[in-house]
């Protein structure tokens, strides 16, 4: 998926999320601050953070935030709600999608063959710079003192010197939990 990076990290109590915003139609780059990373109304500091289709993603959030409701704001519940939901229904089965879901204690990926996952270490990226986004957080999580918001921002600036389609400038980071 060409045209965004996502980036979550939690340390110390505190969830981060941030995205690059970049937009690409084939080689060329159409937009640089895209706002792709967000706080949730619904439920107690939830985030989100989407690379792949845009209005595929949108229409994705939509339905997780109609879960989310339905599961009162239960972040694991409506995840599992919403990965069925497109794994059942023949047109958001076409989706072109990855959410990233956090909140102060969970980090959680709808991939786009809906499926919910939830990594070993406190650490998650998707898009086209994902595995260099999530192995400088790895790296920063586990060598330096940085905290969630500066290691997910250090992350997306490091992709970016490496994926032709990540900007490297963080357009938002957002973060739960904690003195952030």
């Amino acid at each position: 998926m060409h045209g965004t990076t996502i980036v979550a990290v939690r340390r110390d109590g505190v969830t981060a999320i941030a995205g690059d915003g970049q937009v690409t139609l084939g080689q060329t780059i159409m937009k640089t601050g895209a706002v792709k990373v967000r706080r949730l109304e619904q439920g107690e500091g939830i985030l989100v953070g989407f690379a792949g289709a845009v209005a595929d993603a949108l229409m994705l959030l939509e339905k997780f935030e109609g879960a989310l409701s339905s599961a009162k704001g239960n972040l694991q519940r409506a995840a599992i709600e919403t990965a069925k939901l497109w794994r059942s229904d023949r047109i958001l089965r076409n989706l072109e999608a990855m959410l990233v879901l956090a909140d102060r204690d969970n980090l959680l990926l709808l991939s786009g063959n809906g499926e919910v996952l939830s990594p070993d270490e406190p650490v998650l990226a998707v898009g086209s710079g994902g595995p260099y986004a999530l192995s400088a957080a790895k790296a920063l999580l586990r060598y330096s003192s940085l905290p969630a918001p500066q290691i997910a921002e250090q992350a997306i600036r490091i992709a970016g010197e490496i994926d032709l389609y990540t900007s490297g400038q963080a357009t938002q980071v957002l973060s739960v939990g904690g003195a952030s």
